[in-house]
């Protein structure tokens, strides 16, 4: 709510991200179900896209939409991930 990370791990950080999108889906009438496509930035994926992708598909269910994985060098505010969705409503 006051914008701050407090989450330091990729487990932690993943599920808030998941969180933060099913809220968005969520006012706007749509759930992870209506999402076609995801685009992952993780700042360090060999080290980070096993754990990355375990909560990421616990989070997705049963919906496997298309995704791209980006490494990136930089995420704002010193992130370890970052995930962008197109949904379909």
């Amino acid at each position: 709510k006051a914008g701050k990370i407090v989450a330091t791990t990729i487990e932690e950080q993943t599920e808030q991200v998941m969180k933060n999108l099913e809220a968005v889906l969520k006012e706007a009438g749509a759930t992870f179900a209506n999402v076609v496509k995801t685009t992952c930035f993780l700042k360090d994926v060999a080290a980070d896209f096993a754990a990355f992708n375990t909560v990421y598909a616990e989070a997705m269910g049963e919906n496997k939409p298309a995704r791209s994985c980006v490494g990136v060098a930089e995420l704002p505010k010193g992130v370890l991930v970052e995930v962008e969705v197109i949904a379909v409503l």
